[in-house]
């Protein structure tokens, strides 16, 4: 068995590793303790976001760690309150501030505000951090295929990744074949469902039992050959190893399309449809 990670080649060129570690609600001594934990045990991308009010305790965990910077993935995100130009400008330097970092790896837009619609201004700052050098690749986050169509019209770049909630009860399989036939690599967002009774599901736990594995390695697993890239949250030492040792087993097309049955229509769990939802 073994904990070694694949990595994934975006559009434009970055590397960026299959399976990552998300640190929402990961904050102060205990989430930097958490965090340099999932370093230690093999994690190297790490996700955070302007709003989780944690940049600067990633920081801190990337200042403890033995890895060095250029070996770790560092991913943040831009808010709805700063779509504005010069204000994601502004915010993704402060970004860089709060996580005493001089880049990221991967800036995203958090959610694309389609009300407040301003989200191909804040598209045009993250294009221009990239050439400032702040940012390495570009992307999204939320965004459905008719804003990813605006951005290119509008600016002549698609972005390389776009994160989306992602789990088995909402499994987003038209989205998926839009990213992939457009070069757009998927992250997905609460991957096990935040926890929820997903694990208890009988057909996964079956599925589980015939490889050895638990419900969540299984989901996860799902995630990985679906070509999308999960970040699960765990600040349990233990369950971040079972969360990442996925790579020594293979789900079955017949076990991929039973989980895939368990999708459903109205299958996102706080029901943020980005087509409506504003985040600030």
């Amino acid at each position: 068995m073994t904990n070694q990670i694949p990595e994934l080649t975006l559009h434009d060129g970055v590397t960026i590793p299959s399976v990552g570690f998300g640190t929402y609600k990961l904050k102060g001594q205990s989430g930097a303790q958490a965090i340099n934990h999932a370093i230690t045990n093999g994690y190297r991308l790490l996700d955070t976001a302007y709003n989780y009010e944690n940049e600067a305790t990633v920081g801190e965990a990337l200042r403890r760690s033995a890895v060095p910077r250029e070996e770790l993935f560092v991913t943040s995100k831009l808010p709805g309150r700063y779509h504005h130009y010069e204000d994601a400008i502004v915010t993704i330097q402060e970004s860089l501030f709060r996580a005493n970092l001089d880049y990221y790896d991967l800036y995203l837009i958090h959610w694309p505000n389609p009300i407040q619609d301003n989200y191909v201004e804040a598209w045009q700052a993250l294009i221009d951090a990239q050439k400032f050098g702040y940012i390495r690749s570009i992307g999204v986050c939320n965004f459905l295929p008719e804003h990813l169509d605006r951005l290119e019209k509008e600016t002549g770049i698609l972005p390389t990744v776009n994160q989306i909630e992602l789990h088995p009860r909402f499994n987003q399989a038209e989205q998926l074949k839009w990213h992939e036939d457009h070069n757009i690599v998927t992250e997905s967002w609460s991957p096990l469902s935040r926890a929820s009774d997903l694990l208890q599901d009988d057909t996964l736990q079956k599925i589980a039992d015939q490889h050895h594995k638990t419900v969540s390695q299984v989901i996860l697993r799902w995630h990985y050959q679906l070509g999308a890239i999960a970040i699960p949250k765990s600040a349990t030492p233990s369950r971040q190893k079972e969360n990442i040792s996925i790579f020594d087993f293979e789900l079955t097309k017949e076990e991929m399309t039973m989980i895939n049955s368990l999708t459903k229509p109205d299958g996102r769990m706080k029901n943020q449809d980005p087509a409506v939802y504003e985040e600030f």
